[in-house]
């Protein structure tokens, strides 16, 4: 016990040069593992770390961006779980319904609609309207746009604008609100408007599309291509290639369109929307299997009522009528789902329905649809459905409305050529049918051949009219007379002198 005492009473040795290194680097380790293990500082601008899969799709969807598959899933998974723990955070639920519409957006699923409904009421349950919730707002109107309720997404979008008239992401609501509606002008200015608050990704493919639906075509690619320069992520850029292949197919470049849609599927193999408009070139191409193959791994990928109309046609273009009646059937139960979350299909069905089943009913889906949207798509239906009805004069005055704000669609110019040919109207006729081809010759694989077909039934106008309209021979410039060449000025002769005047008479003497 003595000894143990006189052990802990000496005193302790002397700490070296080492010793001490040691004692610091041990202390250093102990606060660095603490700090690792309870701090987690917030991310500033000045972070060197790049962002990860669930910031980056946050990030994206915040600015109404495109975001990637991975990053997208990521970042739903930890907004579930944290609203699990946390459900009054408002911000946190709007992200995630920003995420969930998204997801729709990607894989063409509408049954991530009514799950992006209910985060969106759950954040403005939290925080509502009166408070300013603008970011569950803005998704409220997204969403009614993405389900083609456009009147819907007109309130919301003019109720955050009318709260704050600054805030930028209003307008895109505003803008695809206004164009499902067919107000184009109104279109127009928030377009403009979004561009005097902020330019980007965003802001250009919104101008880009009010600029087509006005006719404006060489203004929407350059807006678009301004788009494609402002996009960072591989998603966003791949989306923007596929817009800029949608344009150059409406203007019958289908080399072009193929080769941005190529470019788009590079960019993101998950880029669906890309692989539809790659089967779209491939078939206007001539190149049929091909175009099968792409329609059905589109279908697979994103199945939407569009794809299976158009693939069913192509099947039907190449005497595979039986085939074509599976994506037909698709369509119909595409449409009914999509039905059921909310979303109208109205358009493509009632197109379906007077091409390929009861016109009748297409005038009835159609005329409906009408009284709610009056867009360019919705009138250029309705006149086709009631041409095929057989109401020529009806259908006449729709098909002008669908060409009054001036987009230049060769589908549009078809209808309208086929409705005035039932009116007896040839010239009209001729005119239209010209104007389809010159868009687009390959605009449909159905309907181009039928163009052509009655194009060369038309033929030129019947003899007669006004003499000399056509003339037999070709018109040779007359020989006109040359001018005379202009006289030499002759020259002035000088002045003659003044005579001077006669001298005044001498008075002669008087003679007495």
């Amino acid at each position: 016990m003595d000894r143990i005492d006189e052990e802990s009473q000496q005193p302790a040795p002397p700490v070296t040069f080492t010793g001490r290194k040691t004692l610091v680097a041990a202390a250093v380790a102990v606060v660095l593992i603490a700090g690792a293990l309870l701090i987690r500082p917030a991310r500033t601008g000045d972070d060197a770390r790049p962002p990860g899969p669930s910031e980056r799709a946050a990030s994206a969807v915040g600015m109404g961006a495109p975001a990637a598959a991975v990053d997208l899933t990521a970042l739903v998974a930890d907004r579930e779980k944290w609203v699990a723990a946390h459900p009054d955070d408002d911000a946190s639920w709007s992200v995630l319904g920003a995420a969930y519409l998204e997801q729709a957006r990607r894989t063409a699923d509408t049954g991530w609609y009514p799950k992006a409904e209910r985060a969106l009421k759950r954040s403005l349950e939290v925080r509502p309207v009166e408070k300013g919730n603008f970011d569950a707002m803005t998704g409220m109107g997204t969403l009614a746009n993405a389900r083609r309720d456009f009147g819907t997404g007109k309130k919301w979008g003019e109720l955050v604008r009318a709260q704050a008239p600054q805030r930028w992401t209003a307008y895109p609501v505003l803008v695809d609100a206004y164009s499902g509606l067919g107000d184009y002008k109104a279109a127009q200015a928030a377009a403009d408007r979004l561009l005097e608050l902020r330019t980007g990704l965003v802001a250009y493919t919104k101008a880009s599309q009010v600029y087509r639906d006005r006719g404006w075509r060489e203004d929407a690619v350059m807006a678009m291509e301004h788009a494609a320069g402002a996009a960072k992520a591989p998603a966003e850029k791949a989306y923007a290639l596929f817009r800029l292949g949608e344009l150059s197919w409406e203007r019958g470049e289908t080399t072009e369109a193929l080769r941005q849609y190529e470019a788009a599927l590079r960019a993101d193999p998950a880029q669906a929307q890309a692989l539809g408009g790659r089967a779209r070139a491939l078939a206007g191409l001539g190149r049929g299997g091909e175009a099968v193959r792409d329609y059905r791994m589109a279908l697979g990928r994103t199945p939407v009522p569009q794809l299976a109309l158009e693939l069913g046609e192509l099947l039907d273009s190449l005497g595979r009528e039986q085939e074509a009646q599976v994506p037909y059937d698709m369509l119909g139960a595409l449409a009914a789902r999509d039905g059921s979350n909310g979303v109208d299909e109205d358009v493509v069905l009632g197109l379906y329905e007077a091409d390929h089943g009861d016109p009748a009913a297409a005038v009835r889906r159609l005329s409906q649809e009408w009284s709610r949207h009056k867009s360019v798509q919705v009138a250029d239906a309705l006149g086709w459905a009631l041409h095929k009805a057989g109401d020529d004069v009806a259908a006449l005055e729709y098909a002008k409305k669908a060409a009054e704000p001036g987009v230049r669609n060769a589908d549009f110019a078809y209808h309208r050529a086929m409705i005035e040919r039932g009116l007896g109207d040839e010239a009209a006729t001729r005119r239209h049918l010209q104007e389809a081809l010159r868009t687009n010759p390959r605009f449909s694989p159905l309907r181009a051949p039928a163009a052509k077909e009655a194009l060369a039934a038309i033929a030129q106008p019947a003899a007669g009219g006004p003499e000399n309209l056509l003339p037999t021979k070709p018109w040779v410039a007359p020989e006109l007379p040359k001018p005379n060449p202009p006289k030499a000025k002759a020259k002035p002769k000088p002045p003659a002198a003044k005579p001077s005047p006669p001298a005044a008479p001498s008075a002669k003497p008087r003679s007495d």
